[in-house]
């Protein structure tokens, strides 16, 4: 095994060595820009983690809950891969560049981007599940845009997102039930 690994490593080292400066130059920034996509989508979720935080220890708790809810624990875990796909997703399309369709495809992300922080505001922050169930259909429609126009650069970026969809597809029959259990609540 340590064979395999060191003839492996050998060649690596080879291939780097033989890599032009300008090669070596490109793959660097195209790392530091993958970074700076993963960075992006981490700072939409500690937006949203700044809106959740109070409500979701005080009034979250308190609130009927639709079969199927899961633990609190599984948000974290689940959102962290979420967005490091979608970091990766929107990273790939930006490769790509400068094609027309990866300006609209990267517009379309931010938008979903800002509807996913603006989401746990309605929710959250505003206590708002009637409120937040429109804006997560808006979120949805947006997710669907950004899958098409990924697909049309890079369809492993549009598969990338599948996760994300599945999860907000899940994440709005939850806020359909709570919104429907807790109607008339104060």
């Amino acid at each position: 095994m340590k064979s395999v690994i060191a003839a492996n490593m050998f060649e690596l080292k080879e291939y780097l060595e033989q890599m032009t400066a300008r090669e070596r130059d490109r793959m660097s920034k195209s790392w530091i820009s993958w970074v700076v996509f993963l960075a992006i989508c981490f700072l939409a979720a500690a937006i949203g983690s700044w809106f959740t935080a109070d409500s979701v220890k005080t009034w979250y708790p308190t609130l009927a809950k639709p079969l199927g809810t899961p633990p609190a624990w599984v948000f974290g875990p689940v959102w962290s891969i979420l967005y490091f796909l979608m970091g990766t997703a929107a990273w790939l399309v930006y490769r790509h560049r400068p094609i027309a369709k990866v300006t609209v495809a990267l517009t379309l992300f931010v938008v979903q981007l800002a509807l996913n922080a603006t989401w746990s505001f309605v929710f959250f922050g505003l206590r708002q599940p009637g409120l937040a169930l429109l804006e997560i259909l808006l979120l949805l429609a947006a997710i669907v845009a950004t899958m098409k126009y990924f697909a049309h650069v890079s369809r492993l970026s549009a598969w990338l997102m599948m996760p994300y969809l599945a999860w907000v597809l899940y994440a709005t029959f939850l806020n359909f039930g709570i919104w429907r259990l807790n109607r008339g609540a104060p």
